[in-house]
């Protein structure tokens, strides 16, 4: 991955990171994965027990980067969910059914 890539991720990141700051989650943060082992291979950290993976490029691998997601969760038995979005586009998020569907049901109990 060349330098431009890693630091449009970075943004992207951190672009993240401010917005669950702005929504309440005053501890996001970006992750220093990069920089050593932290205990956490979230990309983006501050929603308790969820895992997000963090991706801003073209060409969408949705597969792949759930898959990394999955495998990195498994740690701390998080829900791996993925946040991605193109150029100029708003940003997805992308999920398993099957923990959609558990937090739906979290969320409709609280009515």
């Amino acid at each position: 991955m060349g330098k431009m890539s890693r630091e449009k991720g970075k943004r992207y990141e951190r672009e993240i990171a401010n917005f669950l700051k702005e929504n309440g989650y005053e501890d996001a943060h970006r992750t220093s994965q990069y920089c050593g082992n932290t205990g956490d291979a979230s990309d983006v950290v501050g929603l308790p027990g969820i895992h997000i993976e963090a991706k801003h490029q073209e060409q969408i691998r949705i597969y792949e980067w759930m898959f990394q997601a999955i495998h990195d969760s498994q740690k701390n038995q998080e829900i791996p969910v993925v946040f991605f979005r193109k150029n100029k586009q708003d940003t997805l998020v992308c999920m398993r059914l099957n923990d959609w569907l558990e937090l739906y049901k979290a969320w409709e109990n609280k009515k």
